[in-house]
């Protein structure tokens, strides 16, 4: 990885919670994140859209240390990160869900919950039972704590995901594809979820390919295709954008992910 300490900060008129700066993600001459900045605004929604294969997932492999940096550099409340491994970027008060469900199948709702715990609270039992409660409530998991994930819808499974991920008090949270494979009213619940949390002071990054939601959800967009940024803004500002018009409506998007 070339040098981070060197990537010039962009300008923001706010401090960012979390930054990628001029961050490329290169796999050979494949460039799947080419040179990303951004910054997110502490207490929004921030979203990544992009069709498949625009790199979206790539960056966010990026900001959550799952993915080796070609160049730049990842922040996190003025501190780099990029040197991070992926295991212990929760201790920095960064949390994240994935695009499929990973809970343990056999175990209950609550011990889904109380084992992401580990990490951070490690024996610290009554303080974590306390945290596992707050986010059971939080996500409207009540009166479920003993049932196990296939015995749940599967939008009441990525509540139990989000639960998992908010337990250990992050101060940012990263949901990819949070509402990938749900009925429209699993989505419309998802995003209310996401909109209370941020009424809680929780800032969160979404990365989706669906508009619709995005638009709903979202405080601020990023727009990505071909691993490049084509435009950035509110969501209404974003959407109506012809690049990103031509990204989604166009021919010219790659279909890997």
């Amino acid at each position: 990885m070339e040098t981070s300490e060197a990537t010039k900060a962009p300008t923001y008129d706010y401090e960012p919670v979390a930054e990628a700066r001029g961050v490329a993600v290169h796999y050979g001459g494949i460039k799947a994140v080419d040179g990303v900045s951004l910054g997110l605004r502490p207490g929004n929604i921030s979203g990544i859209l992009g069709p498949n294969g625009s790199g979206k997932t790539t960056l966010l492999g990026a900001l959550t240390r799952m993915v080796q940096l070609t160049r730049g550099s990842v922040w996190c409340q003025g501190q780099n990160y990029s040197q991070v491994k992926s295991d212990r970027v929760i201790t920095l008060g960064i949390s994240r869900t994935f695009q499929t469900v990973r809970l343990l199948p056999e175990r209950t709702v609550w011990d889904n919950i109380i084992l992401s715990t580990d990490v951070v609270f490690k024996r610290q039992g009554d303080k974590v039972e306390g945290l596992v409660k707050e986010a059971i409530a939080r996500t409207g998991l009540e009166g479920l704590e003993k049932a196990r994930p296939d015995e749940l819808s599967y939008g009441m499974q990525r509540r139990v995901e989000i639960a998992r991920a908010i337990a250990v008090q992050p101060r940012l949270l990263f949901l990819d594809e949070p509402t990938a494979g749900m009925s429209r009213k699993e989505r419309t619940d998802i995003s209310a979820l996401m909109r209370s949390l941020r009424s809680e002071g929780l800032t969160q990054l979404i990365v989706e390919h669906d508009v619709g939601m995005m638009v709903e959800t979202c405080d601020y967009l990023y727009a990505m295709n071909f691993g490049s940024l084509i435009a950035e803004g509110t969501p209404q500002v974003v959407v109506r954008d012809a690049a990103v018009q031509e990204a989604y409506l166009g021919k010219h998007g790659r279909h890997d992910a």
